[in-house]
């Protein structure tokens, strides 16, 4: 089986996160959306919403599943028996970012790899930062999430 892991913190989840996850399913048996925990990290959304926003988005789609995880993702992987890791490129500067961390996942792992797509046009400039920036000062920010998310 074809396993991918989306990791992320999805505060919240995009329009843009939606695309790539929903542009891998014909690649993958099963794409793992996986809300990573980091304590040293402050959310705008508790987990159990942002994980409730992904379950919700995806209802009608039994290829993917949400799950949460802390720790490095590669051992996640690993037990979870995922042979892949999905990531989003909006820009180049995402790429020089994620081909660092897929250069050193890979020494981690060897038998794993990381699988790019670029963000759809249009949603390149949507970012769950730029999204909550919007929020909080009010904003409408619909147009940039999926209907899940629009409270």
């Amino acid at each position: 089986m074809k396993i991918a892991v989306f990791p992320g913190s999805f505060d919240p989840i995009t329009l843009g996160h939606y695309d790539v996850i929903s542009r891998g399913l014909p690649l993958f048996d099963k794409i793992i959306v996986a809300v990573g925990e980091n304590a040293s990290k402050k959310y705008m959304f508790p987990l159990e919403q942002r994980i409730a926003w992904i379950k919700e988005t995806f209802k009608d789609e039994p290829k993917i599943e949400a799950d949460t995880y802390s720790g490095l993702t590669v051992k996640y992987c690993k037990e979870k028996g995922a042979n892949f890791i999905l990531r989003g490129l909006r820009n180049p500067a995402d790429f020089e970012f994620e081909k660092a961390v897929a250069q050193t996942n890979r020494k981690l792992e060897p038998s794993l790899e990381t699988v790019f797509l670029l963000t759809s046009s249009g949603l390149s400039s949507i970012s769950s930062s730029i999204v909550r920036d919007v929020l909080r000062h009010d904003g409408d920010y619909s147009q940039f999430v999926p209907g899940a998310v629009r409270v």
